[in-house]
Protein backbone atom coordinates (compact mmCIF):
# COMPACT_ATOMS: atom_id res chain seq x y z
CA UNK A 1 0.00 0.00 0.00
CA UNK A 2 2.84 2.50 0.87
CA UNK A 3 4.19 1.54 -2.49
CA UNK A 4 1.63 2.39 -4.27
CA UNK A 5 1.10 5.73 -2.29
CA UNK A 6 4.67 6.74 -3.25
CA UNK A 7 3.98 5.71 -6.94
CA UNK A 8 0.35 8.15 -6.67
CA UNK A 9 3.05 10.87 -5.38
CA UNK A 10 5.83 10.73 -7.88
CA UNK A 11 3.31 10.56 -10.63
CA UNK A 12 1.05 14.10 -9.57
CA UNK A 13 4.94 15.60 -8.66
CA UNK A 14 5.47 14.51 -12.32
CA UNK A 15 2.65 15.63 -13.72
CA UNK A 16 2.69 18.96 -12.06
CA UNK A 17 6.39 19.27 -13.45
CA UNK A 18 5.99 18.71 -16.64
CA UNK A 19 2.61 20.68 -17.06
CA UNK A 20 4.47 23.74 -15.22
CA UNK A 21 7.58 23.23 -17.81
CA UNK A 22 4.90 23.27 -21.01
CA UNK A 23 2.83 25.81 -19.92
CA UNK A 24 4.41 28.46 -17.56
CA UNK A 25 2.55 30.56 -16.04
CA UNK A 26 4.70 33.77 -14.81
CA UNK A 27 2.76 36.16 -17.22
CA UNK A 28 0.09 35.58 -14.75
CA UNK A 29 -0.70 38.05 -12.05
CA UNK A 30 -3.13 38.42 -9.30
CA UNK A 31 -4.98 41.13 -10.97
CA UNK A 32 -3.80 39.91 -14.74
CA UNK A 33 -0.97 39.69 -16.57
CA UNK A 34 3.00 41.12 -17.41
CA UNK A 35 5.69 40.96 -20.10
CA UNK A 36 7.50 38.37 -18.32
CA UNK A 37 11.27 39.50 -20.41
CA UNK A 38 14.73 40.27 -18.20
CA UNK A 39 14.77 43.34 -20.08
CA UNK A 40 11.48 44.44 -20.39
CA UNK A 41 10.69 48.19 -18.83
CA UNK A 42 6.89 49.47 -17.87
CA UNK A 43 6.05 52.84 -19.21
CA UNK A 44 4.18 54.86 -17.14
CA UNK A 45 2.15 57.74 -17.29
CA UNK A 46 5.44 59.91 -15.99
CA UNK A 47 6.37 58.34 -19.09
CA UNK A 48 3.94 59.36 -21.04
CA UNK A 49 3.65 62.98 -20.00
CA UNK A 50 7.04 63.44 -21.21
CA UNK A 51 7.04 61.86 -24.38
CA UNK A 52 3.45 64.01 -25.02
CA UNK A 53 4.90 67.35 -23.44
CA UNK A 54 8.94 67.19 -23.97
CA UNK A 55 8.97 65.21 -27.45
CA UNK A 56 6.16 66.20 -28.84
CA UNK A 57 4.98 69.95 -27.91
CA UNK A 58 8.54 71.29 -26.67
CA UNK A 59 10.74 69.27 -28.75
CA UNK A 60 8.38 69.03 -32.20
CA UNK A 61 9.44 65.90 -32.79
CA UNK A 62 6.31 64.45 -34.03
CA UNK A 63 5.80 64.10 -38.08
CA UNK A 64 3.21 65.76 -39.82
CA UNK A 65 3.63 64.02 -42.90
CA UNK A 66 0.58 62.47 -42.36
CA UNK A 67 -1.52 65.23 -43.02
CA UNK A 68 -0.65 65.15 -46.42
CA UNK A 69 0.43 61.87 -47.31
CA UNK A 70 -1.67 59.58 -49.63
CA UNK A 71 -1.77 55.84 -50.04
CA UNK A 72 -2.84 54.00 -53.12
CA UNK A 73 -5.71 51.41 -52.59
CA UNK A 74 -4.99 48.32 -54.49
CA UNK A 75 -8.26 46.54 -56.64
CA UNK A 76 -8.37 43.38 -55.57
CA UNK A 77 -11.38 40.91 -56.48
CA UNK A 78 -14.36 40.45 -53.77
CA UNK A 79 -15.46 37.33 -56.24
CA UNK A 80 -11.93 35.50 -56.45
CA UNK A 81 -11.72 35.62 -52.74
CA UNK A 82 -15.13 34.66 -52.00
CA UNK A 83 -14.48 31.65 -54.30
CA UNK A 84 -10.73 30.79 -53.22
CA UNK A 85 -10.81 27.26 -51.27
CA UNK A 86 -7.57 25.77 -52.02
CA UNK A 87 -4.69 28.93 -52.41
CA UNK A 88 -3.21 30.10 -49.63
CA UNK A 89 -3.59 34.15 -50.09
CA UNK A 90 -3.11 37.03 -47.85
CA UNK A 91 -5.29 40.63 -48.03
CA UNK A 92 -4.11 43.29 -46.23
CA UNK A 93 -7.19 45.25 -45.33
CA UNK A 94 -5.60 47.94 -43.31
CA UNK A 95 -3.32 48.44 -40.16
CA UNK A 96 -3.10 44.76 -38.42
CA UNK A 97 -6.19 43.50 -40.27
CA UNK A 98 -5.81 40.89 -42.52
CA UNK A 99 -8.22 38.61 -44.33
CA UNK A 100 -5.88 35.55 -44.64
CA UNK A 101 -7.33 32.34 -46.40
CA UNK A 102 -5.53 28.85 -46.00
CA UNK A 103 -7.31 25.31 -46.67
CA UNK A 104 -10.32 27.40 -47.40
CA UNK A 105 -10.61 28.80 -44.72
CA UNK A 106 -11.63 32.43 -44.19
CA UNK A 107 -10.11 33.88 -40.87
CA UNK A 108 -10.32 37.92 -40.09
CA UNK A 109 -7.09 39.21 -37.90
CA UNK A 110 -7.95 42.20 -35.10
CA UNK A 111 -11.29 43.45 -36.98
CA UNK A 112 -11.34 47.65 -37.30
CA UNK A 113 -13.56 48.86 -40.03
CA UNK A 114 -13.69 51.93 -37.62
CA UNK A 115 -12.94 55.47 -38.91
CA UNK A 116 -11.07 56.21 -35.45
CA UNK A 117 -8.86 54.08 -33.44
CA UNK A 118 -10.50 55.45 -30.42
CA UNK A 119 -12.99 55.40 -27.88
CA UNK A 120 -14.90 58.35 -29.38
CA UNK A 121 -15.92 59.00 -32.62
CA UNK A 122 -14.98 62.63 -32.53
CA UNK A 123 -11.32 62.49 -31.37
CA UNK A 124 -8.05 60.28 -31.86
CA UNK A 125 -6.13 58.78 -34.44
CA UNK A 126 -8.24 59.21 -37.66
CA UNK A 127 -7.91 56.20 -40.47
CA UNK A 128 -6.01 57.60 -43.36
CA UNK A 129 -6.86 55.26 -46.18
CA UNK A 130 -10.56 53.38 -46.51
CA UNK A 131 -10.33 49.79 -45.67
CA UNK A 132 -8.92 48.16 -48.34
CA UNK A 133 -11.37 45.63 -48.34
CA UNK A 134 -15.57 47.12 -48.35
CA UNK A 135 -17.44 45.07 -44.87
CA UNK A 136 -19.97 44.08 -47.19
CA UNK A 137 -17.99 42.44 -49.69
CA UNK A 138 -16.00 40.14 -47.31
CA UNK A 139 -16.22 36.88 -48.06
CA UNK A 140 -18.39 34.37 -45.16
CA UNK A 141 -15.45 34.84 -42.54
CA UNK A 142 -15.04 31.37 -40.25
CA UNK A 143 -12.75 32.89 -37.69
CA UNK A 144 -11.59 36.01 -36.29
CA UNK A 145 -8.62 36.08 -34.19
CA UNK A 146 -7.91 39.10 -31.92
CA UNK A 147 -4.42 39.78 -30.55
CA UNK A 148 -5.53 42.29 -27.59
CA UNK A 149 -8.07 44.60 -26.42
CA UNK A 150 -6.45 48.01 -27.93
CA UNK A 151 -8.98 50.18 -29.95
CA UNK A 152 -6.79 49.52 -33.23
CA UNK A 153 -6.99 45.86 -32.91
CA UNK A 154 -10.03 45.49 -31.28
CA UNK A 155 -13.44 47.55 -32.34
CA UNK A 156 -16.79 47.42 -30.59
CA UNK A 157 -18.75 48.26 -33.73
CA UNK A 158 -16.70 46.50 -36.68
CA UNK A 159 -17.48 43.10 -33.57
CA UNK A 160 -21.10 43.96 -33.84
CA UNK A 161 -21.36 43.77 -37.60
CA UNK A 162 -19.21 40.14 -37.92
CA UNK A 163 -22.10 39.02 -35.23
CA UNK A 164 -21.86 35.44 -33.84
CA UNK A 165 -21.52 33.46 -37.27
CA UNK A 166 -17.81 33.52 -36.81
CA UNK A 167 -16.28 31.86 -34.32
CA UNK A 168 -13.79 33.98 -31.92
CA UNK A 169 -10.20 32.99 -30.74
CA UNK A 170 -9.41 35.69 -27.75
CA UNK A 171 -6.98 35.64 -25.41
CA UNK A 172 -7.58 35.32 -21.94
CA UNK A 173 -10.05 37.67 -20.44
CA UNK A 174 -11.55 38.90 -23.35
CA UNK A 175 -14.46 37.27 -23.70
CA UNK A 176 -16.42 39.25 -21.11
CA UNK A 177 -16.08 42.10 -24.13
CA UNK A 178 -17.84 39.50 -26.56
CA UNK A 179 -20.19 38.47 -24.32
CA UNK A 180 -21.12 42.44 -23.78
CA UNK A 181 -22.03 41.99 -27.57
CA UNK A 182 -23.96 38.94 -27.13
CA UNK A 183 -20.86 37.15 -28.71
CA UNK A 184 -21.25 33.60 -27.43
CA UNK A 185 -19.09 31.53 -30.25
CA UNK A 186 -15.58 32.28 -28.37
CA UNK A 187 -13.13 30.55 -26.70
CA UNK A 188 -10.43 32.24 -24.61
CA UNK A 189 -6.62 30.69 -24.99
CA UNK A 190 -3.62 31.52 -23.21
CA UNK A 191 -0.19 31.20 -24.19
CA UNK A 192 0.72 27.97 -25.84
CA UNK A 193 -2.71 26.61 -25.45
CA UNK A 194 -4.17 25.74 -28.65
CA UNK A 195 -7.33 24.01 -30.59
CA UNK A 196 -8.10 23.35 -34.22
CA UNK A 197 -11.04 24.07 -35.62
CA UNK A 198 -12.32 22.58 -39.34
CA UNK A 199 -8.34 20.74 -39.46
CA UNK A 200 -6.62 24.25 -38.59
CA UNK A 201 -4.38 24.03 -36.09
CA UNK A 202 -4.54 27.64 -33.83
CA UNK A 203 -2.04 28.11 -31.04
CA UNK A 204 -2.18 31.47 -29.03
CA UNK A 205 1.80 32.63 -28.59
CA UNK A 206 3.45 35.15 -26.47
CA UNK A 207 4.05 38.69 -27.17
CA UNK A 208 5.22 41.68 -25.54
CA UNK A 209 2.89 44.50 -25.26
CA UNK A 210 0.40 45.36 -23.03
CA UNK A 211 -3.58 46.02 -22.33
CA UNK A 212 -6.34 47.85 -21.49
CA UNK A 213 -8.80 50.28 -22.99
CA UNK A 214 -9.54 53.08 -20.09
CA UNK A 215 -7.27 53.97 -17.42
CA UNK A 216 -8.30 51.46 -14.76
CA UNK A 217 -8.23 48.17 -16.62
CA UNK A 218 -4.47 48.10 -17.40
CA UNK A 219 -3.19 44.82 -18.38
CA UNK A 220 -6.41 42.71 -17.07
CA UNK A 221 -6.59 40.75 -20.42
CA UNK A 222 -4.09 38.89 -21.96
CA UNK A 223 -2.38 39.68 -25.40
CA UNK A 224 -0.91 37.57 -27.62
CA UNK A 225 0.38 36.71 -31.39
CA UNK A 226 -1.47 33.83 -33.36
CA UNK A 227 -0.04 30.92 -35.17
CA UNK A 228 -2.16 29.00 -37.77
CA UNK A 229 -1.28 25.40 -39.31
CA UNK A 230 -3.49 24.20 -42.49
CA UNK A 231 -2.19 20.53 -44.32
CA UNK A 232 0.52 22.79 -45.99
CA UNK A 233 1.42 26.06 -44.88
CA UNK A 234 2.04 27.30 -41.56
CA UNK A 235 0.59 31.21 -40.86
CA UNK A 236 2.66 33.57 -37.79
CA UNK A 237 0.36 36.69 -37.53
CA UNK A 238 2.77 38.42 -34.53
CA UNK A 239 -0.22 41.30 -33.50
CA UNK A 240 1.56 43.95 -31.73
CA UNK A 241 4.50 43.28 -29.15
CA UNK A 242 8.00 44.46 -28.36
CA UNK A 243 11.04 42.54 -29.39
CA UNK A 244 11.90 39.37 -26.99
CA UNK A 245 13.60 36.27 -27.02
CA UNK A 246 10.51 34.12 -26.88
CA UNK A 247 10.61 34.78 -31.03
CA UNK A 248 13.26 31.99 -30.60
CA UNK A 249 11.28 29.55 -28.77
CA UNK A 250 8.31 30.24 -31.14
CA UNK A 251 10.41 29.42 -34.00
CA UNK A 252 12.23 26.61 -32.55
CA UNK A 253 9.21 24.78 -31.61
CA UNK A 254 5.79 25.85 -34.09
CA UNK A 255 8.06 27.20 -37.25
CA UNK A 256 9.41 27.39 -39.85
CA UNK A 257 6.54 29.52 -41.28
CA UNK A 258 5.40 29.76 -44.90
CA UNK A 259 4.20 33.69 -44.30
CA UNK A 260 5.00 35.97 -41.33
CA UNK A 261 2.62 39.01 -40.49
CA UNK A 262 5.14 41.30 -38.20
CA UNK A 263 4.42 44.54 -36.95
CA UNK A 264 6.81 47.88 -38.58
CA UNK A 265 5.19 51.00 -37.13
CA UNK A 266 4.27 53.31 -34.04
CA UNK A 267 8.58 53.02 -33.17
CA UNK A 268 9.18 56.24 -32.21
CA UNK A 269 10.34 57.79 -29.94
CA UNK A 270 12.24 54.77 -29.43
CA UNK A 271 13.16 55.22 -25.59
CA UNK A 272 9.28 54.86 -25.29
CA UNK A 273 7.94 52.66 -27.60
CA UNK A 274 10.56 50.08 -28.04
CA UNK A 275 9.39 47.85 -25.05
CA UNK A 276 6.46 47.44 -26.52
CA UNK A 277 6.44 48.12 -30.55
CA UNK A 278 9.50 46.56 -32.61
CA UNK A 279 11.04 48.75 -35.51
CA UNK A 280 11.58 47.74 -38.58
CA UNK A 281 14.84 46.60 -38.26
CA UNK A 282 13.75 44.14 -35.43
CA UNK A 283 11.05 43.21 -37.29
CA UNK A 284 13.26 41.51 -39.81
CA UNK A 285 14.96 39.71 -36.39
CA UNK A 286 11.50 38.18 -35.56
CA UNK A 287 11.59 37.23 -39.58
CA UNK A 288 14.52 35.07 -39.03
CA UNK A 289 13.62 33.85 -35.42
CA UNK A 290 10.54 32.62 -36.20
CA UNK A 291 12.32 30.86 -39.17
CA UNK A 292 9.65 32.49 -42.16
CA UNK A 293 9.86 32.38 -45.57
CA UNK A 294 7.29 35.62 -46.64
CA UNK A 295 7.53 38.48 -44.62
CA UNK A 296 3.84 40.44 -45.01
CA UNK A 297 4.10 43.67 -42.74
CA UNK A 298 1.74 45.07 -40.46
CA UNK A 299 0.73 48.09 -38.06
CA UNK A 300 1.66 50.41 -40.25
CA UNK A 301 -0.32 53.13 -42.88
CA UNK A 302 -3.59 53.45 -41.47
CA UNK A 303 -3.40 55.05 -38.53
CA UNK A 304 -0.95 57.67 -36.90
CA UNK A 305 0.15 56.16 -33.65
CA UNK A 306 3.45 57.25 -33.06
CA UNK A 307 6.09 60.26 -33.88
CA UNK A 308 7.88 58.76 -36.93
CA UNK A 309 6.58 59.76 -40.64
CA UNK A 310 3.76 57.30 -41.49
CA UNK A 311 5.36 56.41 -44.85
CA UNK A 312 8.70 55.69 -43.31
CA UNK A 313 8.23 51.53 -41.75
CA UNK A 314 8.44 50.19 -44.92
CA UNK A 315 11.59 52.32 -46.28
CA UNK A 316 13.56 51.19 -43.51
CA UNK A 317 12.42 47.94 -43.36
CA UNK A 318 13.70 47.25 -47.71
CA UNK A 319 16.77 49.25 -46.66
CA UNK A 320 17.30 46.97 -43.57
CA UNK A 321 16.51 43.62 -46.07
CA UNK A 322 19.44 45.25 -48.36
CA UNK A 323 21.54 45.84 -45.41
CA UNK A 324 21.42 42.05 -44.49
CA UNK A 325 21.49 40.76 -48.17
CA UNK A 326 18.45 39.42 -47.90
CA UNK A 327 15.75 38.16 -50.86
CA UNK A 328 13.97 40.99 -51.02
CA UNK A 329 11.62 39.02 -52.91
CA UNK A 330 9.90 37.44 -49.91
CA UNK A 331 9.55 40.89 -48.31
CA UNK A 332 5.79 42.05 -49.83
CA UNK A 333 5.14 45.41 -48.63
CA UNK A 334 1.16 45.60 -49.47
CA UNK A 335 -0.76 47.98 -50.79
CA UNK A 336 -4.50 48.53 -48.78
CA UNK A 337 -6.75 45.87 -50.47
CA UNK A 338 -3.93 44.23 -52.40
CA UNK A 339 -3.73 40.43 -51.78
CA UNK A 340 -0.91 38.04 -51.50
CA UNK A 341 -1.04 34.75 -53.33
CA UNK A 342 1.64 32.31 -52.11
CA UNK A 343 3.21 31.97 -55.73
CA UNK A 344 3.43 27.94 -55.92
CA UNK A 345 -0.04 28.09 -55.66
CA UNK A 346 -1.18 30.42 -58.41
CA UNK A 347 -3.66 28.78 -60.89
CA UNK A 348 -6.65 30.03 -61.68
CA UNK A 349 -6.06 31.94 -64.73
CA UNK A 350 -9.41 33.31 -64.96
CA UNK A 351 -8.96 35.37 -61.83
CA UNK A 352 -7.64 38.86 -61.88
CA UNK A 353 -3.91 39.41 -61.69
CA UNK A 354 -4.20 40.76 -57.67
CA UNK A 355 -0.85 39.43 -57.14
CA UNK A 356 2.83 41.70 -57.04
Amino acid sequence: MKNLLLLILISVVFSYAQDSTMHDKSHHTRTGFRNTGSDFEERGLKDVLKWMVWDRFIKNERSDEADTVTFELAENDPHWLAANKTELSVTWVGHSTLLIQIDGMNILSDPVWAERASPVSFAGPGRLVKPGIDFDKLPKIDMVIISHDHYDHLDKETIEMLGNDPYYLVPLGLGEFLEDLDITNYQELDWWDEIKFNNIRFVCVPAQHFSGRTLFDRNQTLWCGWVMQGARDKIYYAGDTGYFSEFKNIGRKLGPFTIAAIPIGAYQPQWFMSPVHISPQEAVDVYLDVKAKYFIPIHWGTFQLSDEPISEPPRLLLREVNNRKLDADLFRVLKHGETFVLPAQVANKNRKKIVN
